[in-house]
């Protein structure tokens, strides 16, 4: 037998080689992402949706409804059509879920922007999906928003508002600011106020016309390449990995679940397992503070008895390792869902023992697969918890090949490919790309080693792409390289991740100098300040003459990582 039984933890080994189907007796949802709203309004229009509390905002799923309707009216009203595409870029606030579902209703595509994105990153992303609108905030922390925009688009001074013609940015017509009243810049509120009764009966007609096959979100992930890639997903995609994720584990057990949410929105993790979750399943999503903040998570869970608490690995150390955690009461506590990177096992029973985090279930995803494509059962038992990224999901296949493509013997390792309602439609415009990444029959290469056990549980070894995961972020090292080469002084530079107690990964770049050259570490990051994003930015600097080679010519990166992690002592 090829397939596993999904619906409850598989018991007995039934693969034979590395290939597994989740087969599955709850058949798969044919919603759109507004329509998954409506029946969540239907089923529980009093209980809790949101609650953001460093922004004193609740609103309950009929209240949450009234908020996206107006939203996604507002946005027919100044113009923007189905299929456009409209960036929200910023943390988490009430308005990045609120354009989340208005973009939905609408049919207008989410385009989900990293908030520690510079001038550079900003400018190429918009530019590759031709982003109509862009939702922010005037700044936040070190960012600023509107600045930045107004740096790329000295136009928006000048012409009237919501009717911007920008050259480097030809199809950007409007910015939508959350917060303050900018010059040249519509404000969240004038969203709100600008739909009259005819588009109010636009969006009503427009439910039915919508297809769960379209592209509705774009999430971008760094390119090997060194350009981020949209990975363009369906309502199909993420309707179903959020719901098939949810009953995994154990929504629809619950008579009322309250999650704390300090995952970013703008990732997969967040905007699929968080807000999708919240329609399908009627979870009230409690999100602690805008910028993440250990103390902030903690204080959430007590005061609003929260009964599962989402996070990195790197997340959930930083609540452990806070020295006043015993003075809050985590007697809610139930379960935890771990994502983004692999956990040492001293974590999963440490928070066991000092969370009451009873169950805990581990998963492994790619932003192209909607994220879920593994994930573990809350009662797994503990060699599964810390040795698997759990088992095959719903409706899933995934297998394991060698370099020919052809499936190897069950326990051994080679690289990792999905099929299934879970896979991207491709990557925004770029054919090249998706052709590389999807094969002709539809497996999606993840470019990760890994290995299956008889029950389709999943172990990743290893990444054959070559991928530093530091605190749940993704970074592709090519991108920073070529970034590094622009300096003066760099002749060569290679990035590798090097081990990190707290992030799992940190970045180190080993640069070898032009002749006759000197610099300084501290020279090298001032480069990046405000050129990359902050977590791109090397923490380790070393200089160097040469670096370890295969007798092709090819630098051995897993030799340099060791070499780097000796240096330090890691």
């Amino acid at each position: 037998m090829w397939y596993v039984h999904v619906d409850s933890p598989p018991h007995i080994p039934t693969l034979t080689n590395s290939y597994v189907h989740g087969t599955s007796s709850i058949s798969l949802l044919s919603l759109t992402v507004g329509q998954s709203l409506d029946c969540a309004v239907q089923r529980w229009p009093d209980r809790e949706a949101v609650v953001f509390l460093q922004d004193g905002i609740r609103k309950t799923f009929s209240q949450f409804q009234q908020d996206v309707e107006k939203a996604a009216a507002g946005l027919l009203a100044l113009g923007l059509q189905r299929g456009d595409r409209l960036g929200v870029w910023g943390p988490n606030t009430y308005e990045w879920i609120l354009f989340q579902f208005a973009t939905a209703k609408a049919g207008i595509i989410l385009v989900s922007l990293n908030p520690a994105y510079q001038v550079k990153e900003l400018e190429f992303t918009l530019k590759k999906v031709q982003c109509q609108a862009v939702v922010c905030p005037t700044r936040f922390k070190t960012q600023h928003f509107c600045e930045m925009l107004r740096e790329i688009c000295p136009e928006i001074d000048t012409t009237p508002v919501g009717m911007l013609k920008s050259s480097r940015l030809p199809d950007l017509r409007m910015v939508i600011v959350t917060d303050s009243r900018q010059p040249g810049m519509l404000h969240v509120e004038d969203v709100m106020q600008a739909g009259g009764s005819q588009h109010h009966k636009e969006l009503m007609d427009l439910q039915s016309k919508l297809s769960f096959d379209e592209p509705i979100n774009i999430q971008f992930t760094s390119g090997t390449t060194g350009s981020p890639k949209g990975a363009a997903l369906s309502h199909h995609n993420i309707v179903n990995n959020a719901y098939f994720g949810g009953l995994r584990i154990g929504y629809g057990l619950k008579p009322k679940v309250r999650v704390c949410v300090p995952v970013p929105m703008y990732h997969c993790f967040g905007s699929v397992m968080g807000g999708m979750c919240m329609t399908l399943h009627g979870i009230t999503l409690v999100f602690p503070s805008t910028e993440y903040n250990s103390q902030a998570n903690l204080q959430a869970i007590q005061s609003e008895k929260c009964n599962y608490v989402y996070g990195t690995p790197t997340m959930f150390t930083d609540m452990l390792s806070q020295q006043d955690l015993y003075k809050y009461d985590m007697s809610s506590v139930e379960a935890g869902l771990m994502g983004a990177s692999p956990c040492p096992s001293e974590i999963v029973k440490k928070l066991r023992t000092d969370m009451n985090m009873k169950e805990m279930a581990l998963a492994y995803g790619t932003t192209e697969n909607s994220p879920l494509t593994f994930l573990g059962f809350p009662q797994d038992n503990e060699e599964l918890k810390t040795n698997t990224v759990g088992c095959i999901m719903n409706h899933t296949e995934a297998k394991v090949v060698d370099p020919t493509g052809d499936i190897v013997p069950l326990g051994t390792s080679g690289e990792l490919w999905i099929r299934g309602s879970c896979v991207m439609l491709g990557y925004w415009d770029d054919p090249v790309k998706t052709n590389e990444a999807i094969c002709q029959a539809r497996w999606y290469r993840t470019g990760d080693t890994a290995s299956l056990n008889g029950l389709g549980y999943c172990r990743i070894e290893g990444r054959m792409k070559d991928l530093i995961i530091r605190g749940g972020e993704n970074i592709y090292p090519a991108e920073i390289e070529q970034f590094l080469y622009t300096h003066p002084k760099v002749q060569e530079v290679q990035v590798v991740g090097v081990k990190d107690e707290r992030l799992g990964e940190q970045v180190c770049a080993c640069i070898r100098l032009r002749e006759g050259q000197t610099s300084s570490i501290e020279d090298i990051r001032a480069f990046c300040k405000g050129q990359i994003s902050h977590f791109k930015i090397p923490h380790y600097v070393f200089f160097v003459d040469s670096y370890p080679m295969t007798a092709s010519g090819k630098i051995k990166k897993n030799i340099l990582r060791e070499e780097m992690e000796k240096k330090l002592s890691l």
